[in-house]
Formats: C-alpha cells, sequence, structure tokens
C-alpha cells in the first residue's frame, strides 16, 4: 500500500512543479522500486529501454515527419484554397472549410499540433481577412484540429496499438466514422452560430475556377488516398505507411515549390527534436507501465471500479470524465501513454472493445489538447490569431460540447468504432 501512496503523491507533486511527463513518470517509479526494496535497479535501463523496442513506434518520426514536410511544402494551402472554391460562398464558409481542410489534412499527419500550427495559420488568417472575429477563427481551428489524430493515420493510435497490443491497421480503420462524425457534428455547430450572422457571403465559385484549384491540389488531395489505401489494401503495413507519407510529402514540397534541397537539414532537425520527445515519453511509459503492472495497480483499479458499478457504460463514462479533468493537465499524448495501461485492464475485465476502448482513450485525451492550463492547440491558435486564451476559450464552449457529446455517444454506442473494422480485415 505504500508503494501506492509513493507513486500516487510524487507523480501529482511533480506535474504541480511543472516537471516534463516523462520525468514525472520515471521519478515516481524511481521511488516506487526505492520503497519496495527488493527490486534491483537495473531494471529501470532495461524497461527504459523496452519500451521502444517495437517495430510499428518506427512509424512515429516517419508521420511527424510527413507533417512538417506539408506544412512547410506548400501541400496543406493547395488543399485550403480548393476547399475554399467549393464552400465559399455558403454562409460561415470559411468555417466550413477550416472543418473540411482539417479532415482531409487529417488523413496525411496524424497530429493535432500539426493540424493547428500548420494549416492552421492559413485558416486563422483567411477567416480574419474576410470579417471573421480572432477568437471564433481560433476556436474553429483548435477544434477541427482535434480530428488529426482520429481519422487514419494518427501517432496516438500508433502508441496506443503498441502498449495495448491491438492491431494498428484495425485501429486506424476504427478511428474513420468517428473523425467523420466530429467533424460533421463540428459543422451543425458552425450552422448554427453563423445563422444569425449579417455578414454578406462571397460569390459562389465558378465551375472553372473550382476545376482550376482541383488540379492544382490534386497530388495533395491524393495522398490520403495513397496512404489509406496502400494500408487497407495491404500493399504496406501502417508502418511502411509513415515512410511512404514521408517521401510523398518530399515529392509534394517539390512539386509545389514549397521546399528546396537547402531546406531539408533543418526539416530534419525539427523532425528528429519532435520524435525524440515523443519516444522519450514512450520509454518513460514503459518503466512507469511496468512498475503499475508489478504492483497490480490495475488490478485495484479495476476491483476498485467493479465494486462500483457492474455496468461497463457506467465504467466507460467514468473512465471518459476522468481523461477530461486529467486532460486539463497533462499534455494529450503523455496521458494516452499513462492511462493505457491501467484503461485496458478495466476494458477487458468489462468485455469492452479494445477498438472502442482506444478511440474513447484518444479522443477523450485529444480533447485536453483545447483545454487549459496545458491545452496546447490552445495556446497555439491564441498565438496565431492574437486573442488571449480566455477569449478562445469562450468562444470554443459550442465546440467543446460537441466534441464532449461525441466522446459520450462514441462511448455507449460501439457501433462507431467496431463497424468498419468488422468489415475492413486487415
Amino acid at each position: 500500500m505504500a508503494v501506492y501512496w509513493v507513486i500516487g503523491i510524487s507523480l501529482v507533486v511533480l506535474l504541480a512543479m511543472r516537471v516534463p511527463v516523462s520525468f514525472a513518470m520515471i521519478i515516481s517509479s524511481l521511488l516506487a522500486l526505492l520503497t519496495a526494496g527488493n527490486i534491483p535497479m537495473i531494471v529501470v535501463a532495461q524497461r527504459l529501454w523496452g519500451g521502444l523496442e517495437s517495430f510499428p513506434l518506427l512509424a512515429i518520426p516517419f508521420f511527424v515527419l510527413a507533417g512538417i514536410l506539408l506544412n512547410k511544402g506548400g501541400g496543406a494551402e493547395a488543399i485550403f484554397s480548393f476547399c475554399m472554391a467549393g464552400l465559399g460562398h455558403i454562409k460561415g464558409g470559411l468555417a466550413y472549410v477550416n472543418v473540411v481542410a482539417s479532415i482531409i489534412f487529417a488523413g496525411m499527419t496524424g497530429a493535432a499540433t500539426a493540424d493547428a500550427a500548420g494549416l492552421g495559420a492559413i485558416e486563422i488568417e483567411a477567416m480574419k481577412r474576410d470579417g471573421y472575429s480572432g477568437e471564433f477563427s481560433a476556436a474553429v481551428t483548435a477544434a477541427s484540429s482535434v480530428i488529426g489524430p482520429i481519422i487514419p493515420p494518427s501517432v496516438p493510435f500508433v502508441v496506443y496499438g503498441v502498449m495495448a497490443q491491438v492491431s494498428i491497421g484495425q485501429l486506424f480503420i476504427s478511428g474513420i466514422l468517428p473523425g467523420l462524425v466530429m467533424g460533421i457534428g463540428m459543422m451543425v455547430a458552425i450552422f448554427l452560430i453563423m445563422r444569425k450572422d449579417p455578414k454578406p457571403v462571397k460569390e459562389r465559385a465558378s465551375l472553372r475556377t473550382i476545376a482550376v484549384e482541383f488540379k492544382k491540389s490534386f497530388w495533395a488531395l491524393l495522398c490520403p488516398l495513397v496512404i489509406l489505401g496502400g494500408i487497407f489494401s495491404g500493399f504496406f503495413t501502417p508502418t511502411e505507411a509513415g515512410a511512404i507519407a514521408s517521401l510523398y510529402a518530399l515529392l509534394l514540397g517539390f512539386v509545389y515549390k514549397g521546399i528546396h534541397w537547402k531546406d531539408l537539414p533543418s526539416i530534419m532537425v525539427e523532425a528528429m527534436l519532435t520524435t525524440a520527445q515523443v519516444t522519450f515519453i514512450v520509454a518513460a511509459a514503459g518503466l512507469f507501465g511496468w512498475v503499475l503492472t508489478r504492483f497490480q495497480f490495475p488490478t485495484l483499479v479495476t476491483n476498485a471500479l467493479m465494486s462500483l458499478t457492474s455496468s461497463k457504460y457506467v465504467a466507460m463514462l467514468l473512465i471518459g470524465a476522468a481523461l477530461l479533468v486529467m486532460g486539463c493537465f497533462i499534455d494529450a499524448l503523455s496521458l494516452v501513454i499513462m492511462m493505457t495501461p491501467v484503461i485496458v485492464p478495466i476494458a477487458s475485465a468489462y468485455e469492452i472493445n479494445l477498438l472502442q476502448t482506444g478511440v474513447v482513450l484518444v479522443i477523450g485525451c485529444m480533447i485536453g489538447l483545447n483545454t487549459p492550463p496545458v491545452g496546447i492547440c490552445l495556446y497555439i491558435v491564441s498565438d496565431l490569431a492574437k486573442v488571449s486564451v480566455m477569449r478562445v476559450t469562450k468562444a470554443l464552449m459550442p465546440f467543446y460540447i460537441v466534441l464532449v457529446v461525441s466522446l459520450i455517444v462514441f462511448t455507449l454506442v460501439p457501433f462507431f468504432s467496431t463497424f468498419l473494422p468488422s468489415v475492413i480485415n486487415l
């Protein structure tokens, strides 16, 4: 029992002191092992390294690189221009374009921050130039960026799949329908917000203009089809898809003339630094998860939860609520890594499909990207729009409701997460 107190108190104190989550997990694990006193410290090094010994994790650096290349190469601008030509004449058109472009972009990068920082910069500037308020522009961008890690490919799904020993290909498929439903929900919210807005709409683009923009964006629009088509057809694995995405993004950069050979060293350095941050958290989680399992913490939590309720739906709703609260204080990917070894045994005990569990876990954690005080996407879009975080948070509330309702629906209705994987077998 003393070990549980040591882990819990030390982790809370360290996070409250703003110690990076990876170091907080390592220090808490060390303190727990020292408290137990009967485990050799060589285990620490073994488990840190062991957490990275997985072939699917090779997908992470490639998808990170692909996201950076797409942002810098001009593919994001081409996608946005095409969506604008098709939807710009609708009332609130640029807001709809924001969501649709994020859905398309999600099929390339697998990261919410890449969407918010790269495509978001284009979207916010265009919306403000067209007369939308800075806080509304930022709110739509922040909300739509959450779709990025849900629609495949997805870095959080890769991490969850490795830790939970679930097929990453099946996880990718399970995220398609929930991601689309979230996008539709956001567009409904935009419709309700904009229906009384007196702002005049743009003139409808001619078919010739739409055709020209489609031609310009064709190769960028083809990227998600290449990646997902290759995975679902079995032509290459999700891990290999990361390498294909990087190569394709590089070629796009040359096609759109947004990348030159002299840019590659700085791009590679940026990708390596980002990858190092992610993989160090994964390594720390390997140790932390092993310590929790070694001292039977997941079993303790599972038994406690089952003593409270026999309903798997109530259990999942409680987990979702806990994720929303924790997401206010812990980075989204770190939270996925921390909670996977705790939630998977609970899901197994209640006989909850692990694909559905992964979708609920990732969405619950990603919502935290838009909640202060740690919401990374919230700070990114606030900085891009030059608007205070509090004003953006207020404008974000309708979309936050959509995200939370979506989480509840996906928790209570397995169909959204399990239907497509049951039809498409990888």
